[in-house]
């Protein structure tokens, strides 16, 4: 058994230690926000925040993450009250075919948490390990800029803003 906390819950899940967390979110607890893309670390389609940092669910066994705070895009808000980065990616709709942006978010949220402030060219080299293919780029950095302009303020209608606090 691996005992995770995702996003503020603790899960006791019977797993072998080098099991990708990616996999344990999607079959083992239903969390399918994140998305297998390439499975090596290339693509971001799984990206989640793991004690605020974005990593690449698909290739981190999950013996490395007892004891750390996992956060995943169903952890920034919900349908009824999107945090404001989803509340910003809704708004500038940022998504066209949608698979790459649960990762989007996660890696653009983990930079706001950092730096509030992040200019076109830190949100650019911290977003660029994160691949789209629909070529929504523009959309996606006015989502990052007013996803800011939302947590600065506390207009987000979900209670996940530059603190880094979980939505309610």
């Amino acid at each position: 058994m691996v005992a995770l906390t995702i996003n503020g819950e603790a899960h006791q899940v019977d797993a072998e230690p080098d099991t990708p967390l990616l996999y344990v979110l999607r079959d083992d607890l239903k969390m399918n926000g994140a998305k297998y893309g390439c499975g090596l670390g290339q693509c971001g389609a799984c990206t989640v925040m793991v004690d605020g940092e974005a990593v690449f669910s698909c290739v981190t066994p999950v013996l490395l993450l007892e004891g750390r705070e996992i956060t995943t895009v169903e952890g920034l808000g919900t349908v009824e009250k999107p945090g404001p980065m989803q509340q910003a990616f809704i708004e500038e709709q940022a998504a066209q075919c949608g698979y790459c942006i649960a990762g989007m978010m996660m890696r653009a949220q983990s930079l706001l948490q950092k730096n509030p402030n992040a200019s076109d060219a830190e949100i650019r080299a911290h977003m660029e390990p994160n691949l789209c293919r629909c070529g929504t780029h523009m959309r996606i950095m006015r989502a990052i800029h007013r996803a800011a302009e939302l947590m600065r303020s506390g207009a987000g209608t979900g209670a996940a803003r530059v603190t880094g606090e979980r939505a309610s």
